[in-house]
């Protein structure tokens, strides 16, 4: 059997990927079934290292991204679609998997452009709660369409749409409880996790080291910066924090790799995040968190993710247009000076996660598959 896995750009797109691919090896070896290869088909690896230990055999084709805004880049992007679009039929066809399994974004549309002119069934995962363009798109053609926001439901052909969840990696599942010794961090003092995103958060860095030395005079700090941010975050902390003893209560890192994310989750008590995909795996770890969303995302839909997360009361919503160093300072403290409080947004959160959704896409896609083989 032969399933191709697609999406990327972002490790919103990436991982939940992986994770689908972890339990469509696992199906496979519980239906028996025999020589499964799996494919992934984007422009870059993204993880080179994720996709060898999965046996994800990459797949490269160019793609166009086509942005929302005027840019001379769209020009240029529109040949990068058609190559990619011509390349994607042929590998495609050669290849002729059973199954597509899609993410969405930009990367993602040569296989699945290629997967409705050959036939191949398909299946689309939308992780927000306002379906993205390609994937309100390929809905209309896809055999399921699963979503992680029930929501997301209303823009999509009701007949074939299932509730799922969000596939979540089993490696970061549920953090460690050895995080605070991983960090030399101590277990008396409250950990904030800061979380950008893939990419970063060049509103959330600025904010975060604006009132740094405030936060280390009573917190411990773990700060996702983004690669691109890195340098200048660290620089700016240690000009900032210059001789004060309390910088060795900040543990800055471009990337959080699995091992870093699983100890981080077992010893925070607060997390700061966009609203992106990395909502699923906060309310995995049953962690209280404040969530900003991005100003302007494609149908506002972190905005829209934000609030309909909140209403499960596992966190606090704070728009960028009224985010600023007090606002955040005074959240941080309401929440962890409220063990009451702490306890219910955790409950919540907990109550809110979903940690079966790979697997449901792994037995559709392998049922699917057999089917198809048949």
């Amino acid at each position: 059997m032969k399933i191709l896995l697609t999406g990327g750009g972002t490790g919103g797109h990436f991982y939940p990927l992986i994770a689908i691919a972890e339990k469509l090896i696992e199906q496979a070896e519980k239906e028996k079934v025999i020589g499964l290869k799996l494919y992934y088909m984007s422009n870059k690896p993204y993880n080179k290292r994720m996709l060898f230990e999965n046996k994800i055999n990459f797949v490269q084709v160019p793609a166009g991204k086509m942005r929302v805004y005027f840019s001379i880049k769209n020009f240029f992007d529109i040949f990068k679609t058609v190559t990619g679009a011509f390349l994607g039929i042929i590998i495609m066809f050669f290849i002729y998997p059973d199954v597509v399994i899609s993410k969405g974004g930009y990367t993602a549309f040569p296989a699945v452009f290629a997967a409705k002119l050959l036939k191949i069934h398909s299946i689309v995962h939308e992780s927000d709660s306002f379906p993205g363009r390609l994937n309100a798109w390929t809905a209309k053609f896809a055999k399921k369409v699963a979503v992680s926001w029930p929501e997301a439901a209303e823009y999509l052909p009701k007949e074939k749409t299932a509730h799922t969840g969000q596939p979540i990696r089993r490696s970061i599942l549920r953090g460690d409880p050895n995080g605070a010794t991983y960090y030399k961090f101590d277990e008396n003092i409250p950990t904030i996790l800061v979380l950008g995103g893939s990419q970063g958060s060049e509103t959330i860095n600025n904010i975060i080291v604006d009132i740094l030395p405030k936060l280390l005079s009573k917190y411990q700090i773990i700060h996702q910066t983004g690669e691109k941010n890195y340098e200048d975050v660290t620089s700016r902390a240690k000009f900032l924090m210059e001789n004060d003893p309390n910088l060795s209560k900040y543990k800055a890192l471009p990337f959080l790799g699995n091992l870093d994310t699983k100890m981080a989750a077992g010893c925070s008590n607060i997390i700061i995040s966009r609203a992106g995909s990395a909502i699923f795996e906060i309310a995995s770890w049953g962690i209280p968190s404040i969530i900003i969303p991005i100003t302007n995302s494609n149908g506002d839909h972190q905005r829209k993710n934000a609030y309909n997360y909140a209403r499960s009361g596992g966190c606090q919503v704070i728009e960028e247009n009224n985010l600023s160093a007090s606002v955040l300072m005074a959240e941080i403290d309401r929440i962890i000076g409220n063990k009451e409080r702490l306890a219910k947004m955790s409950q919540s959160a907990l109550a809110f996660a979903n940690h079966d959704a790979a697997e449901k896409i792994a037995k559709s896609a392998i049922e699917i598959g057999l089917g198809h083989e048949e």
